[in-house]
């Protein structure tokens, strides 16, 4: 048969593509433009139940948008060529990046759009000794990054509790661990971006390159760019860590005892203080909580014991100590001993009631991966895939105590749900203010995690008690910021970003002028005029 001879449409490529193209239209809803269903790219697409579905929920259990298409991208190019026939379309769509899912309030969701399962880029990690850097893909999970670092006896310096989430979503929101007050966050360690801005632009930026773009991304919510490749620094990691955990009965004490471990230098030969965090045990939920096994049977009761003298509570605060360094000279057993000495001085400079000071010696990688025990510990109980209506807030020094009182012991005090309460400092002098990520406006803040989980059915009442906690803190006046932010409305986000506000919508002009990126979000909700005035906004 003579191929060339036949009509254009009885050709099997020519029926190949056509059937292909009728099966997308057919699948794909009709929110998205034609250009895109035709475009080489469209192969990608994914409009299956089981990947909307996927796309449309997150680790809150809270917020739920079907997005019109599922995107698997090859390469960062991929992306790239989906943004620009976004950015260029007379019907512009959205466009969420989604690494694993662990937003909680829908901020990787992109109703009637489309999500990039970011996963699906699957790029390599390289690590330079000589530089002392990684260079990872946005994609890929910081617990990946930290077994590839580890592999040459190096190790970022900044971390978050939980690492099985992706640079790049960390690093479009801060991300923040007990060791942000000695290096800063997660955003503070970033050398070089690779960045899709929402025009469809392949940018690297740096400090120096394209900076305006660079400290736009870090902490700037996804509305920029999206992040394919990320170099971080790297220190000489530690072999081992002295993991201590010191009970109180007196909020303010735990507070105090905080502020001075993060204001000192405590270091010696092989070994430094480098983490620091604290948090509330509750004596109802001490036998469930994931942060127990660190502790024995025995105790336990006697923590149990000490919370129910306490009206049900005590504060737990959390030092850890790093020694014996990759690459460093020998940790012998006199640097060990003298170690011990030298950490025990320490101690009997802090407050925590006598009797209740409780170590372990775990390595490094055991310790930084310590949530990830008590993730597998939720799940065989059934209590991981429930709704976590997370509240995360940044308040100021001189009113922790006020929020102590009104909300911890006043709002909280009768709760009885389950999960985590954490509290700790951090300084501001460690972040860097060109960044987008808005702080207290004092030197040292607190990060007050209240990381609820809904497994009664109660989700009503602690969304109810979320916002109760807010309210409070408006009309008490405290000096604070959500981290994680949710607002319903445009003058929420202008009160949360301040004076930060007018340069994140220019940058969004200029970056994303279509509002394409992040839309869950919900910070723009239409495209941003470069010549408009930016009150409107």
């Amino acid at each position: 048969m003579n191929l060339h001879a036949m009509p254009p449409f009885l050709n099997p490529t020519s029926l190949l593509l056509t059937t292909t193209l009728m099966s997308i239209l057919i699948q794909s809803p009709n929110s998205l433009p034609t250009t895109l269903l035709t475009h080489p790219i469209s192969t990608h697409l994914r409009f299956d139940s089981l990947s909307l579905s996927a796309a449309s929920s997150d680790f809150g259990g809270i917020v739920h948008s079907h997005p019109s298409a599922v995107f698997l991208p090859s390469s960062p190019s991929d992306i790239a060529s989906l943004l620009r026939l976004s950015h260029f379309s007379p019907q512009p769509f959205t466009i969420s990046a989604r690494g694993l899912g662990h937003s909680t309030r829908g901020q990787a969701q992109a109703s009637a759009g489309i999500v990039i399962n970011m996963p699906s880029l699957d790029s390599s990690i390289t690590v330079s000794t000589d530089g002392m850097f990684v260079d990872a893909g946005g994609e890929r999970m910081w617990i990946d990054v930290l077994r590839e670092t580890l592999r040459y006896g190096l190790t970022p310096k900044s971390w978050t509790d939980y690492l099985y989430l992706t640079l790049g979503g960390t690093l479009s929101n801060g991300g923040i661990s007990g060791q942000a007050f000695l290096h800063g966050p997660q955003i503070s360690n970033v050398h070089e971006l690779d960045i899709i801005t929402g025009k469809g632009e392949m940018v690297s930026c740096s400090e120096s390159a394209n900076p305006d773009l660079f400290f736009s991304v870090l902490g700037g919510l996804g509305q920029f760019g999206i992040i394919t490749r990320a170099r971080i620094a790297l220190e000489n990691a530690p072999k081992s860590v002295r993991w201590m955990r010191l009970m109180y009965t007196d909020f303010e004490l735990f507070t105090k005892d905080q502020e001075l471990l993060i204001s000192i230098k405590a270091e010696g030969e092989g070994w430094r203080l480098n983490y620091v965090e604290g948090s509330l045990l509750m004596e109802h939920s001490l036998k469930s909580n994931w942060r127990s096994p660190f502790f024995s049977e025995k105790d336990l009761k006697r923590i149990k014991k000490l919370a129910y003298g306490n009206e049900g509570v005590i504060y737990c605060l959390e030092a850890s100590f790093y020694y014996d360094f990759h690459h460093g000279r020998n940790f012998s057993r006199a640097d060990k001993t003298q170690m011990d000495q030298d950490i025990e001085e320490l101690l009997r400079k802090l407050r925590f009631v006598s009797g209740f000071a409780f170590g372990n010696d775990v390595t490094y990688m055991s310790f930084l991966n310590r949530v990830h025990d008590g993730e597998l510990k939720l799940r065989a109980m059934g209590l991981w895939d429930v709704p976590h209506p997370w509240l995360n807030l940044l308040v100021s020094k001189s009113n922790i105590m006020d929020f102590y009182i009104g909300v911890l012991k006043g709002i909280m005090k009768t709760s009885k749900s389950m999960g985590p309460i954490l509290v700790y400092p951090t300084k501001r002098s460690k972040w860097d203010e060109r960044m987008s990520t808005a702080i207290p406006d004092e030197e040292v803040f607190y990060s007050i995690g209240i990381l609820l989980s809904s497994e009664m059915n109660d989700l009503e009442h602690l969304e109810n008690q979320n916002a109760e906690i807010l309210k409070f803190s408006d009309q008490q006046g405290l000096n604070y910021k959500q981290y994680l932010p949710h607002y319903t409305s445009m003058e929420g986000w202008k009160k949360h970003f301040g004076k930060k506000w007018e340069g994140f919508v220019e940058m969004k002009s200029r970056y994303d002028p279509k509002a394409i990126l992040s839309p869950g979000q919900k910070i723009f909700a239409h495209p941003v005029d470069e010549h408009c005035d930016l009150s409107d906004h």
